[in-house]
């Protein structure tokens, strides 16, 4: 389908999910239902797994938010399903070890997790809730580690990725009510984020953000493409910025850089001369967005990235509480440093210990202290992999914003979606690019003026 096509569809979509709330649970359960039938009846020929993937990866944040799910995981559980499909049709690299490593990391602090939790009436759902944000990294890195897709491909991956996006975003935008009503203080807001968690939406529009700049620079074939481009990344960078919730955008930010100074370095002449140019588009669209959103907020938005509350007091927590969390995780690791105090533990330790119910903010402490030892090494086997298939894969052109989206956003948002497990899978693709230079001659930013 056409492009602009494409992007009007799902702008409808997020109209019709406002006016017609009970459009969403049809539109999950299509989604879900028709990408299992285009990969049965296509065998995975062309990768289909990975693009209903992104699909369903890209939906699941406007599906929960206007509540069409069937129930809470069905996303992560959907994707952990598909991606063995697309095993069994296209197997997986016996070189995969570094993720088998990883996966039986996983195992034993699942054990101590039903072992320490027996009593407690929700056992099983903690432990479900805690472990399926791994499960769903082990089974998509299994099956994406050194899959060979063209550049072509993975672009077209992350459009579908994105597209739901769009329909979220447009969703968020008619939730949104007059401003002047509702900020008040510098906290995240709720009613800009379409009545979601604000961490959680700034994190997809911050990576769709990224998404369609990166689109502008290489996948843009005429001067109106380009602009439609750049004119849709920093709409999500605006939006981002009003949910007051910091880690999406400023995640989505040094991804661009990332990416831009990747081009910069690898280009020749005529890219880096493009890539400069995007940088001074990048720069003005930060300024305008930043001043335009300050003056609507009265201020307001200043205030929260300078930590203050909205009488410019400076506030006693930068992380809004989460150190709390990431505390009681690394003592509980201090006291149980080698097997970890078990999967689900880290809520219950706080419970006992801090009198604070809360799950985690930050997958990197909750892995240190529900699987200690082990946890450290699953997670440093998780860093150094992508890294040294590197040097192998010098084609894959997103893999350090790839990374760098997986690292922060477990930083401040840990596994609540699939979306991180997801990303940090393709960053494990190993790219062949269908064209002799990174950006075709006819898609410079030269040839458009």
């Amino acid at each position: 389908m056409n492009y602009i096509k494409l992007i009007l569809l799902h702008i409808i979509i997020g109209v019709l999910l406002y006016f017609v709330p009970f459009l969403s649970i049809v539109y999950c359960h299509s989604v879900i239902l028709i990408g299992f039938l285009w990969i049965f009846r296509n065998r995975n020929a062309n990768d289909e797994v990975l693009l209903v993937l992104a699909y369903i990866v890209g939906s699941e944040l406007v599906v929960k938010m206007t509540k069409g799910y069937f129930f809470w995981e069905y996303a992560k559980y959907a994707v952990i399903v598909l991606t063995i499909v697309g095993i069994y049709y296209k197997g997986f690299k016996i070189r995969a070890i570094p993720i088998w490593i990883y996966g039986l990391l996983l195992l034993p602090s699942i054990f101590i997790g039903f072992i320490v939790l027996g009593n407690e009436p929700r056992m099983r759902q903690t432990i479900i809730f805690n472990i399926l944000g791994p499960l769903t990294l082990f089974t998509t890195s299994l099956y994406c580690f050194m899959h060979t897709v063209s550049l072509k491909k993975l672009s077209e991956i992350l459009l579908f990725l994105s597209l739901p996006i769009i329909s979220c975003l447009i969703y968020s935008i008619l939730y949104t009510p007059d401003l002047k009503e509702i900020l008040i203080h510098t906290g995240s807001n709720f009613a800009t984020s379409g009545g979601y968690g604000p961490n959680q939406v700034a994190t997809f529009f911050g990576l769709a953000m990224f998404v369609f700049f990166s689109r502008a620079l290489i996948s843009s074939p005429t001067k109106f493409i380009f602009l439609l481009n750049i004119l849709i990344s920093f709409i999500f960078g605006f939006r981002a910025l009003l949910t007051f919730s910091r880690g999406g955008l400023i995640t989505g930010l040094l991804m661009i850089l990332f990416f831009l100074f990747f081009l910069f370095q690898r280009g020749n002449k005529k890219t880096k001369l493009s890539v400069s140019f995007l940088v001074s588009i990048l720069s003005l669209g930060v300024l305008i967005i930043w001043f335009y959103t300050t003056f609507i907020t009265g201020g307001l938005i200043e205030k929260r990235y300078k930590n203050q509350d909205a009488l410019g007091r400076e506030k006693t927590s930068v992380f809004t509480g989460r150190e709390l969390v990431a505390e009681s995780e690394i003592k509980l690791f201090l006291e149980n440093p080698f097997l970890g105090g078990g999967v689900g533990s880290g809520q219950k330790y706080r419970e006992d210990n801090y009198d604070l119910s809360v799950a985690s903010h930050n997958e990197m402490t909750r892995m240190i202290g529900e699987h200690g030892t082990l946890g450290i090494l699953g997670l440093l086997m998780l860093i150094c992999t992508p890294l040294f298939l590197y040097f192998e894969n010098k084609l894959h052109i997103f893999l350090l914003s790839f990374i760098l989206f997986w690292f922060l956003t477990l930083n401040h948002t840990s596994m609540r979606v699939a979306l991180p497990a997801f990303i940090y899978a393709l960053s494990l693709l190993k790219i062949v690019n269908d064209e002799k230079n990174i950006i075709p001659r006819k898609q410079t930013l030269q040839n458009r003026h």
